[in-house]
């Protein structure tokens, strides 16, 4: 029996989920999507060349209708996933929810809550623990070829054109209205480590700012767009001209007219678009690099670091009875995803991760994306929510993780999670 799929928020991630789970037909029909947008509406109609997908103008108009699907994704912006999200469990939908769960750590914890009283799913968007890469390095810890985690340093390379795009111009660039970087970015990173250590997070501590991203660093003479005239257009990595270049990827997320735009559409739109900022002269608040320190029940630790200033993800775990490295850089250095050299001399493993790449979205966070909507079937399968491998349950910790690191950063103490749980539902 199929799975019935909407979609609330027809962005970036709702039209991948849809493009994917279109090419599994055995598992999934798509049915419907909402979104104010019309070229986003249109882009998800033209999946299903039948015309099969009903369009909604808004999540409301949707929700108002009698239940027309099994599971709803939601990938509207993070400050407006809580409420979609109690609204088709209300509705007696299922949910497939973008991360993050909510921009408000007490919305999190009530949203857990409402959906064990009304026993509905929510699967969170956790991509990762549905890659090939990091599927491989759990496997390889739970068999105990490591010996017991003594600690795990872990590292996010966001890119410097992702930085400048997402974090310094865009949606996420003021902390205050939106989710805290190392939420919206890294929660994603906080679930690993949680999933890799299988034992509760008791401390954190949590250190980082904006080095770079700021006026003091501007190149003399530097426009307050790049669209101006700047005297270092040619050379700056983050010359917003790039959008109509090799940057384009990026601009098709936001400028609906990405592909029939001249380069000329292209200027005139980022003359006045917050894209089109100069990256040293933004009104951003979001760190360009943060340091997370954790302590673990069991005796064990963990180090993330997210920079801007770096490309990729990178892991090295440490184990009584020998160590892995893997990621990015090993990949590139070694030419392996993941090296394990045990203490006994005998054995190093050297091993290379194969993962298939879809029609329409190539190898997405490393075939997570793929993974994601492939067991995605399987999963809605389990009688007992908590049992699916990102349920809302699971993904609860990690996520107060990354809100308790930005604390920490902000008031530069260490916090005990379980009293910054007590703090948030008092």
């Amino acid at each position: 029996m199929k799975i019935r799929l909407a979609g609330i928020g027809c962005g970036g991630r709702t039209l991948t989920y849809f493009q994917i789970a279109n090419g599994l037909p055995d598992k999934y029909e798509l049915v419907a999507a909402a979104d104010p947008n019309e070229e986003r509406l249109n882009r998800i109609a033209s999946i299903d060349p039948s015309k099969k997908i009903r369009i909604f103008l808004s999540d409301k108009e949707f929700l108002s209708l009698p239940k027309m699907a099994d599971v709803v994704v939601i990938g509207t912006q993070d400050s407006y996933h809580y409420e979609p999200c109690l609204a088709c469990l209300e509705k007696g939908y299922d949910v497939l929810l973008e991360k993050p769960i909510s921009i408000h750590p007490r919305e999190i914890l009530k949203l857990e809550q409402r959906a064990k009283q009304l026993g509905r799913k929510v699967l969170v968007c956790h991509v990762l623990r549905y890659a090939p890469f990091y599927e491989k390095v759990k496997e390889l810890v739970d068999s105990g070829i490591l010996g017991k985690i003594v600690n795990i340093h872990a590292s996010e390379g966001v890119g410097t054109f992702h930085q400048a795009h997402s974090f310094v111009r865009g949606h996420w660039s003021v902390t205050e209205k939106a989710t805290p970087m190392i939420v919206a970015k890294s929660c994603h990173d906080m679930d690993i480590l949680s999933w890799l250590m299988q034992s509760p997070c008791e401390k954190i501590s949590s250190f980082g700012g904006i080095s770079h991203f700021k006026a003091d660093k501007a190149p003399q003479g530097a426009p307050k767009r790049c669209t101006e005239g700047c005297p270092v257009e040619k050379s700056c990595i983050y010359n917003a001209m790039l959008y109509a270049q090799e940057e384009k990827g990026w601009l098709q997320w936001i400028y609906d007219k990405t592909h029939t735009a001249t380069l000329e559409e292209i200027r005139g739109w980022l003359a006045q678009s917050p894209w089109g900022r100069c990256v040293y002269h933004c009104d951003n608040t979001a760190v360009d690099h943060q340091t997370v320190n954790l302590a673990f029940a069991n005796g064990s630790t963990a180090t993330f670091i997210m920079t801007a200033f770096d490309a990729g993800r990178n892991i090295v775990i440490n184990g009584t009875e020998g160590f892995l490295y893997g990621g990015h850089f090993c990949h590139h250095q070694a030419g392996h995803d993941i090296v394990v050299h045990r203490f006994n001399g005998k054995e190093t493993l050297k091993i290379n991760i194969e993962f298939k790449k879809t029609a329409y979205h190539g190898d997405g966070h490393g075939g997570g994306d793929t993974g994601l909507i492939e067991q995605l079937y399987e999963e809605m399968q389990k009688k007992n929510p908590e049992d699916m491998k990102t349920s809302l349950s699971q993904s609860v910790e990690s996520h107060l993780i990354a809100f308790a690191a930005e604390k920490s950063r902000i008031e530069n103490k260490t916090v005990s999670l379980e009293n910054y749980k007590k703090e948030i539902l008092n």
